[in-house]
């Protein structure tokens, strides 16, 4: 008879961004299951206060967070939180970032100074990030390189193009973050 009192261990990784730029895409495209979402209308109340431009389409945003979970095997459970992306909800930043082990920061080639502020704030935490570029219709095309030095990063973070709403270009966006944070640990003397 199987021993049924061993838990699963879990990993806790964010999905940040600004905002817009996929992150709710992203963790849908991911979760095995139906992901838990917190998304409301925009509304007029909102007008002035979120930035709409190169996302006019918009009639959603998340307001708290959106969760979705991924099995790699019966003993490693992934934990994925997007965050929301405007700014008046950063205060909820510090706690999803609790306990995480890595994010993933999607950005959007439209607006990339929207993701300033979540690779600013990973940074100054040392919470080990990827970036994914989520690749819109119409929306200018960059090489990783290219990105890269657009938003001054360290050469060591990974960088990939993707598709949010694809999950296996969502799936290569996680391989690589958690490739990049086994090399950090391999580095670091961490087994």
């Amino acid at each position: 008879m199987p021993d049924t009192t061993t838990l699963a261990a879990s990993v806790k990784i964010l999905v940040a961004g600004g905002f817009g730029v996929g992150k709710t895409t992203m963790v849908g495209s991911l979760s095995e299951v139906a992901p838990l979402r917190t998304e409301e209308l925009i509304t007029e109340m909102s007008s002035g206060v979120d930035d709409l431009a190169g996302v006019e389409a918009k009639t959603t945003t998340t307001v708290a967070l959106d969760f979705g979970r991924i099995t790699i095997d019966r003993n490693l459970v992934l934990y994925l939180f997007g965050t929301p992306g405007q700014d008046r909800f950063w205060f909820l930043w510090d706690e999803l970032a609790r306990g995480a082990l890595g994010a993933i920061v999607i950005a959007d080639t439209r607006r990339l100074e929207s993701s300033f502020a979540a690779i600013d704030y990973f940074e100054r935490r040392g919470l080990v990030f990827a970036v994914a570029v989520n690749c819109f219709q119409n929306a200018p095309v960059y090489t990783p390189d290219e990105v890269r030095d657009a938003l001054d990063l360290d050469p060591q973070v990974p960088v990939v193009l993707c598709d949010a709403r694809e999950r296996g270009s969502s799936k290569t966006v996680l391989m690589t973050l958690v490739q990049h944070l086994i090399e950090r640990a391999t580095a670091a003397g961490v087994h």
